[in-house]
């Protein structure tokens, strides 16, 4: 064991990858040295741009600076709700909720390209998402979450039907800490979203807080 950890922390043994990463609602040019340190810790196979009310120039000159961090640590990049521009900036897919737009759409314009999409509590919703052939499922908010504090909420159950009924990778959202991720984990999350804990928290600095996830 002790072997083991050693290896780990000399690189030789790769961290699982089970980190949903999410940004902050606002990007400042501080942001993106950030970004870079926080993904140097090889945990996040997901980077999701999630800002609101922008120009699509704006979004734009954004998207290309963090692609570049993104490629360089070979982590998806994921934009939220816009699919008609995901394309455009060569992301590598594109996350939708219930009330962005039509999944059939998406699917067809995304073609080759990543399609999540959110579906809460929902058995049902999940099931339509997977004839749309969704890549991967996400469910939540599992707790209480700043990011969005009026979102549905969901429970332990539906991740372990997700795990004995879908097969597609099942994504956990909501209010995760590095307290609370384990069970979500052994519950049938394949990834943890996370944002709030690792860009506002008030004890620990965005590459310290992503440690706690191994």
């Amino acid at each position: 064991m002790v072997r083991r950890i050693r290896e780990r922390i000399r690189g030789l043994i790769p961290l699982k990858k089970l980190v949903y990463l999410i940004s902050p609602s606002k990007i400042d040019r501080n942001f993106y040295a950030s970004l870079d340190k926080v993904l140097s810790f090889k945990n996040v196979k997901f980077f999701q741009l999630r800002i609101k009310n922008v120009s699509q120039k704006k979004l734009l000159i954004i998207s290309r600076k963090i692609k570049k961090i993104t490629t360089k640590h070979k982590v998806k990049f994921i934009i939220n709700d816009y699919f008609t521009f995901t394309s455009k900036i060569k992301a590598d897919g594109c996350h939708m909720g219930q009330l962005d737009g039509s999944f059939k759409v998406a699917r067809k314009k995304l073609k080759g390209k990543i399609l999540g999409i959110t579906c809460h509590n929902s058995k049902i919703l999940a099931n339509n998402a997977i004839e749309n052939k969704a890549d991967y499922i996400a469910f939540g908010s599992f707790f209480k979450s700043s990011l969005k504090p009026s979102a549905k909420k969901a429970n332990l159950n539906i991740l372990k039907w997700a795990k004995k009924n879908i097969k597609k990778p099942i994504v956990a959202i909501g209010g995760i800490n590095n307290t609370n991720y384990k069970k979500l984990v052994n519950a049938g999350a394949k990834y943890i979203a996370l944002s709030s804990f690792i860009w506002d928290n008030p004890e620990l600095i965005p590459d310290e807080a992503i440690r706690k996830f191994k």
